[in-house]
């Protein structure tokens, strides 16, 4: 998608200030949608960048200011995907760009033998994501599942997999993103953390993807193909629209 705007500390970029993130690639970033000029989460989101900064550069990050960023980069705008870049705690880049909506039909996925770098942030340079879940596509998959060393599910490549075993959703515990969709809608479902092993995902009931997007069911694994497990979607569409939206 086209951007419609991209800002860095709140104003339009010069050229110079792209050379930094184009070249040095460090950075940590959150991603939201916006609707009606609200978004899901938000606290969530400027404690992730918060955290994030105090682990890459060693500073607090002012979110208060971060928000005001925010809130201009999307005016006029009150639907749209956005994206926080931090590349510091002075050189916060926001992308605005049209709204994306969730998968319509169920999802397919491919395992792949990869854990992300620093798994518990979202940091820029998802190179291993993006060949994996392009190789996933190439095979006739929708996106990657990506695996440990010891044959655990970990996460999708840009989502969180719950599995749902009749009971509880079960969110893979191994090395993983804790999303910020994940957060909103594990205390609103009868959820828990525990291993998953890939060898044992036939045995779910049904399984489901989350993030900033969306939900979407889960219709297979490689080889294992799930029914879609309506009433388990309708639980976790009833979780999320459940989720407050916070004013910008």
């Amino acid at each position: 998608m086209e951007p419609i705007r991209v800002e860095v500390d709140g104003r339009e970029p010069v050229l110079e200030e792209l050379y930094g993130p184009l070249l040095t690639n460090f950075g940590h970033f959150t991603a939201m949608q916006v609707r009606g000029g609200r978004v899901r989460g938000l606290n969530l989101h400027l404690e992730r960048l918060a955290g994030a900064t105090r682990e890459l550069f060693g500073t607090d990050l002012d979110t208060g200011r971060v928000h005001g960023f925010l809130a201009h980069a999307v005016r006029g705008v009150p639907d749209a995907s956005v994206r926080i870049n931090v590349y510091g705690p002075s050189r916060v880049m926001v992308f605005v760009r049209p709204p994306a909506e969730p998968p319509a039909a169920p999802l397919r996925l491919r395992s792949v033998p990869y854990v992300r770098p620093a798994a518990h942030l979202k940091h820029v340079g998802g190179f291993g994501q993006a060949y994996f879940g392009r190789r996933a596509e190439a095979e006739g998959f929708d996106d990657a599942l990506l695996t440990d060393a010891g044959g655990a599910v970990c996460e999708a490549a840009i989502a969180n997999v719950g599995f749902f075993d009749g009971t509880d959703v079960i969110w893979p515990s191994s090395p993983h993103l804790p999303g910020i969709a994940m957060q909103l809608l594990a205390p609103r479902l009868p959820s828990r953390s525990a291993r998953v092993a890939l060898a044992d995902v036939g045995g779910f009931r049904g399984a489901f993807a989350a993030n900033s997007i969306g939900v979407a069911a889960v219709a297979g694994i490689d080889d294992v193909a799930f029914g879609v497990d309506d009433a388990l979607m309708r639980l976790v569409a009833d979780a999320e629209a459940s989720v407050p939206w916070d004013a910008l």
